[in-house]
């Protein structure tokens, strides 16, 4: 196992496209920054089997594998109990991430929760609902406006605030980055946001939509269905696949995303610290 640099960049994002949905995430920063450490913001450790690269380990926010087998597993969870744990999370594959929990598990000690079973959705087509014509790309200057709906979704669905010790400077830049991109939709009434969505990773081959959030008054109109749909179809001008992951237990989201058109094509596992 390596540590990889830009050198490695072609090989790497070959390998992530053997399952183009999956490695989304990986492939869509590297795509974005390369693979040198102080712009990545983490590092990528390369497996080789035989001398040819066959898998590879983000290591930075969160700790993601990719197409890691067994014995890749083995050394990435070598190398990561050596440096310490760094990230708020691992997330990928779940039988992948499972096997990587159960060599960590020993050393960092019981994580805030686990999530075992995310099935990953994707859709290729048009939707099947009626998009909802006042979602748009939201601009610069409403960063305040949208602002705290990302906070209330973050804080939901993750369990945590994404305001950390530094006021909120590096989640609020995060979305403002995203609004600059174009890849950031809502639907704003009278000030308030009713729908809310983001595609966090682009790929020429895929993006994944993130924060899907409709306040709790506004749930049970069917806001998420159409505004998913609306989502769907800007997303598919940026890539040909779109897919997401969703938590098991959130039944109103997995039947809303089946209303839109998503179909099951794969499961994630999240253990978060």
């Amino acid at each position: 196992m390596r540590l990889l640099t830009d050198h490695d960049r072609e090989e790497v994002l070959a390998l992530c496209d053997r399952d183009p949905v999956s490695n989304v995430f990986v492939s869509s920063r590297i795509r974005a920054v390369g693979l040198e450490p102080a712009r990545l913001g983490g590092q990528v450790w390369g497996y080789a089997d035989g001398g040819q690269l066959t898998s590879v380990c983000y290591s930075g926010a969160n700790l993601v594998p990719v197409e890691a087998s067994s014995a890749a597993v083995a050394a990435y969870a070598a190398r990561a109990r050596m440096q310490g744990r760094r990230c708020s999370s691992i997330v990928g594959p779940a039988a992948t991430v499972a096997e990587l929990w159960s060599l960590l598990e020993p050393h960092w000690g019981s994580p805030r929760e686990i999530r075992p079973v995310q099935p990953v959705l994707t859709m290729s087509g048009p939707p099947l609902a009626e998009p909802d014509p006042l979602v748009r790309q939201m601009r610069p200057h409403e960063l305040d406006v949208l602002l705290p709906a990302c906070i209330a979704m973050f804080t939901e669905e993750v369990g945590v605030s994404p305001i950390g010790s530094d006021g909120g400077a590096a989640y609020r830049g995060r979305v403002a980055e995203l609004i600059r991109a174009g890849r950031s939709y809502a639907r704003i009434d009278d000030g308030i946001v009713i729908f809310k969505a983001e595609i966090g990773a682009v790929t020429p081959l895929a993006c994944q939509v993130q924060g899907v959030w409709v306040p709790p008054a506004a749930r049970g109109r069917g806001h998420a269905i159409r505004g998913m749909a609306a989502v769907v179809v800007a997303a598919l001008r940026i890539a040909p696949i779109v897919s997401l992951y969703v938590n098991d237990f959130n039944t109103p989201a997995r039947a809303a995303y089946q209303r839109v058109g998503f179909i099951e094509s794969g499961t994630f596992m999240s253990v978060l610290f």
